[in-house]
């Protein structure tokens, strides 16, 4: 949390212009009347807002004032003025303990911050910008700048079947969260490798979910899911195969428009994966030359305008405006889009994907502009 004069400035001077206003106070009414009660409150809030130095500066000046008017006056010997002088003195050291209070509380957040972010940046490396015949940006974005920990999850790889990617969101947030997600994503690392076929790799990941949650107890393994979409580019980047298991589609941008990748039969979440035996088979999309595909988490499709809103990607032709549209270039709109749409805030994390072909053999299954509808793989 920020320091009140972080944010405005000019609040620094709230304790000296209380003091000044304390003084007049007492230098243009009676004796009987006294404005030390401000002289403290000045005190006190140089403690929240200043560094140490003018917390300690604003408790001796007032201090040696109060002192002052009480000579003046000529109440000094008065029991009243003496107390008048420890309220004082017990507020300058109030203000003080409070910005010691205020200083530990702060690195103890800067900790904090530095310790989540790691565990982030561990989690959730940033990608290589080429991986196999595939161009990549990734952006994540926390809602909160105080909770940079969320459960937003997604890798990307090349393996002998094509370029691989997952992208998904793990229920809740914080280290639970970020357990979860490490497990997700160590589990897709593994086995992304050695499963020819992505509808049998969701099942993988699905089962090391189910093994990471025996850890918590009954009511917490209920709870648990995790939404994920899973995609496959072959190597001749002809064709885009999708598992979709609850996750927000995807959207193939190509010649300036924007089309959503609905999933054919859509399917449950990940853990959730018992309540029915049947699984949805990978729908193909043929791929064409500069075609950018995008993937994003529930942080951009359920945001919201002030009024409740809903933001919908598909409908927005910003994000392919511009020639030609790179993956860069989408998340640039994307990120200004969510922005502009919410106002500027949001209530969940935000984790986006943008892959683009850096070529495309000519001959390839996917040469050519083709129907961009997904047909599930027989």
């Amino acid at each position: 949390m920020d320091r009140l004069t972080a944010r405005w400035p000019s609040w620094r001077w709230a304790p000296p212009v209380l003091i000044a206003v304390a003084t007049g106070v007492d230098l243009t009414t009676p004796a009987i009347y006294t404005a030390a009660p401000l002289t403290a409150a000045a005190c006190v809030l140089a403690g929240a807002m200043l560094t140490l130095r003018g917390a300690v500066g604003t408790g001796v000046l007032a201090l040696v004032l109060t002192v002052l008017l009480e000579w003046d006056s000529g109440r000094l010997a008065a029991a009243a003025s003496w107390s008048e002088i420890v309220n004082v003195a017990l507020a300058a050291a109030l203000g003080i303990d409070m910005n010691q209070m205020l200083e530990r509380r702060d690195r103890r957040i800067a900790t904090v911050r530095s310790v989540a972010a790691a565990m982030q940046r561990a989690v959730l490396p940033t990608p290589p910008r080429e991986i196999g015949p595939v161009r990549v940006a990734a952006r994540y974005e926390a809602a909160d700048a105080e909770a940079r920990v969320g459960g937003d999850a997604y890798a990307i790889q090349d393996t002998p079947y094509g370029v691989r990617v997952l992208i998904g969101d793990v229920r809740g947030k914080g280290v639970e969260a970020v357990s979860t997600t490490a497990t997700l994503i160590g589990a897709f690392r593994e086995a992304a490798h050695y499963v020819p076929d992505i509808g049998e790799l969701a099942v993988r990941l699905e089962d090391a979910l189910e093994r990471d949650s025996v850890r918590h107890d009954d009511d917490r393994r209920t709870e648990e899911f995790t939404t994920a979409l899973l995609a496959e580019i072959d190597h001749g980047c002809g064709s885009l195969r999708v598992v979709n298991r609850g996750h927000p589609e995807p959207y193939l941008i190509r010649d300036g428009r924007v089309t959503a990748l609905t999933p054919t039969t859509p399917d449950l979440p990940l853990s959730m994966g018992h309540l029915t035996d049947v699984r949805a088979r990978p729908d193909v999309v043929p791929l064409s030359p500069g075609d950018v595909v995008l993937f994003v988490t529930d942080g951009v499709t359920e945001a919201r305008t002030p009024e409740g809103a809903f933001y919908d990607p598909g409908n927005d032709p910003g994000l392919a405006a511009g020639e030609p549209a790179t993956p860069d270039t989408v998340l640039d709109a994307l990120e200004e889009a969510v922005h502009r749409w919410t106002g500027g805030s949001r209530d969940d994390d935000m984790a986006t994907l943008a892959l683009t072909p850096r070529y495309l053999p000519a001959g390839a299954p996917g040469a050519g502009r083709q129907d961009v509808s997904p047909r599930t793989e027989q």
